[in-house]
């Protein structure tokens, strides 16, 4: 009998699973990009991806995040973008926030792609 095909909404939450352990494991040992104290226990995005579904999967917008700052205080984005000049230079934010309009719709194969990219570079 033939494996049933996940759903696009089912690869896209297996994605972003992938991506942000992978985002974890990579900033691990550095503190949270916004208050530079917290310890990195979640993915935060500096620019949200519902609203910027197309940058929900580009390494520059995401970073580790402490939980205080990506869950209760909504990102903390003013530092948080302050963190990102700091960390990939201010050219790199101002082209990040220059794309930060475009409508995005993931296929099937795009996301594959990411699970499979991200998946084998994880530790």
């Amino acid at each position: 009998m033939a494996k049933k095909q996940k759903t696009i909404p089912q690869l896209l939450i297996q994605a972003q699973k992938v991506f942000n352990a992978w985002i974890r494991n990579r900033d691990k040992d550095c503190s949270c990009i916004s208050c530079s104290t917290g310890r990195v226990e979640q993915a935060g995005h500096y620019l949200s991806q519902g609203h910027h579904g197309h940058l929900r999967f580009n390494e520059i917008n995401n970073n580790g995040q402490c939980v205080r700052c990506n869950l209760y205080l909504h990102g903390n984005l003013i530092n948080y973008r302050s963190g990102l000049i700091k960390k990939y230079g201010e050219q790199k934010v101002l082209l990040l926030e220059s794309n930060a309009h475009k409508v995005k719709k993931w296929t099937r194969f795009e996301l594959e792609c990411i699970i499979n990219q991200y998946k084998l570079t994880q530790c």
